[in-house]
């Protein structure tokens, strides 16, 4: 099995913190710095060749999704406590600690989601919108839906962080059943 694809570029080398996970066929390129135990599962892709990308602590960045900036105007700006669905898409924005971008989702330029919000699975974010912290976004461009409720912030937004390292640890220790 081959390693992740992982290169610098422009004098840039990507920066990944302590107990990160890689899939093997993940790419991170260039200006990326990340924080600890954040996972990057199979096909993602996190491109900081035309803009930086900094990645706070505990972000899952699942299957497919894409991470990118816009050339001299949009950085990608993630806290902690992040997970981006399956092929999700978020590109120069910024986004705070506690967020959930559900699969499908695409997130544009200067778009800015505060800490405590769920963008539903296929949802289209504008550019230079603003999504209000606590609430549930959801449709083509993302409205509020409704607030989430304190469960679904433990449960939804913080139970998927805390599960994606259990994940990570299959795939570091493959022939231990009971992780």
């Amino acid at each position: 099995m081959n390693g992740p694809l992982i290169l610098p570029v422009r004098g840039f080398s990507p920066q990944l913190g302590p107990n990160n996970w890689v899939a093997p066929n993940a790419t991170i390129v260039g200006n990326v710095q990340s924080g600890s135990d954040c996972t990057f599962w199979f096909q993602s892709v996190v491109r900081a060749d035309v803009h930086e990308i900094r990645i706070g602590d505990r972000v899952n960045i699942q299957d497919g999704a894409i991470l990118h900036g816009t050339f001299e105007k949009a950085g990608l700006y993630i806290g902690s406590d992040v997970s981006l669905g399956h092929r999700a898409m978020v590109h120069g924005c910024r986004i705070h600690d506690r967020v959930l971008v559900g699969m499908g989702a695409i997130v544009m330029d200067h778009a800015v989601i505060e800490s405590n919000c769920l963008v539903a699975a296929g949802a289209l974010v504008p550019e230079r919108a603003h999504l209000k912290s606590g609430w549930i976004y959801a449709g083509i461009p993302a409205k509020p839906l409704r607030e989430l409720k304190p469960e679904e912030i433990e449960t939804i937004l913080i139970g998927t962080v805390e599960r994606y390292p259990k994940y990570a640890n299959w795939f570091r220790n493959p022939e231990k059943t009971d992780l």
